[in-house]
């Protein structure tokens, strides 16, 4: 069975309908990532790709799970299937390659953060440590550290970040040491990713780095949205303000 690249977002929109997550809303707007389905005109199947993750909607399609074409050059991918039947078929097809996490999904509230509260967390940068908008060097620094790569990588040159990405960092001795910054962007928000250098967490940077760009979002009108991976994530989500949502079920796929 063909698969195809959708190069009109509308004719998929029905498929993944009432489900507000900002990958799906980004690719469907054009701003980041890429769509396939089984039928140019009239799809009935769709896979969504940006970034790392992969969104499976519609009536389960094989050939879209074994899809490999988005991320041919990565040996690893989030997939998110819309219901069980999505999820059985990439069990089936992939086995132990998939590894079943539950991941937990922040409401959107726009107006529920207290910027006061917010401040006050940035304010709390320790003695030793600056925090810096992220610019073209440390757009290339957090590039070539594999830790901090995530941060910018899915924007490929500067130019781009500088347009449609947004971050910040925490420096040490002129080293990034974590930060916070735009996995991706879709018109009217970011959706943040945070990273903290293994040797420097539990000193509360990630707070200072989620409440320092949650902030700098605020102020440009965009929506800082959160999508945590664990529960450590949510925790500070919700430190930061953010209320919990639903669990939902994703399976990271190694060795494709």
């Amino acid at each position: 069975m063909p698969i195809y690249k959708v190069k009109n977002k509308e004719t998929i929109e029905l498929l993944f309908e009432n489900w507000h997550e900002t990958f799906i809303w980004s690719c469907l707007q054009n701003c980041m990532g890429d769509a396939y389905s089984d039928d140019p005109t009239q799809p009935r199947s769709a896979q969504i790709v940006a970034g790392d993750f992969c969104v499976l909607a519609g009536k389960v399609n094989n050939e879209l799970i074994r899809n490999r074409q988005p991320y041919s050059q990565h040996d690893f991918i989030i997939m998110v299937p819309q219901d069980e039947q999505w999820a059985a078929a990439i069990e089936a097809i992939f086995g132990e390659k998939a590894t079943p996490r539950m991941r937990y999904a922040i409401k959107k509230e726009p107006d529920v953060f207290d910027k006061a509260k917010l401040q006050g967390f940035v304010s709390a940068i320790p003695d030793g440590y600056e925090l810096r908008l992220i610019d073209k060097a440390l757009y290339e620094d957090a590039r070539r550290t594999q830790w901090s790569a995530d941060l910018c990588w899915n924007f490929p040159t500067y130019a781009d970040y500088e347009k449609n990405g947004l971050g910040v960092v925490v420096l040490k001795d002129g080293e990034i040491v974590s930060g916070a910054s735009s996995y991706i962007f879709y018109r009217s928000g970011i959706e943040i990713e945070i990273d903290t250098r293994e040797d420097e967490r539990r000193k509360g940077l990630a707070t200072i780095c989620g409440a320092r760009l949650i902030l700098e979002c605020l102020e440009r009108g965009l929506y800082p949205s959160w999508d945590a991976h664990n529960r450590e994530s949510l925790a500070l989500a919700e430190k930061l303000g953010y209320h919990f949502d639903k669990e939902y079920l994703a399976y990271e796929v190694c060795g494709m």
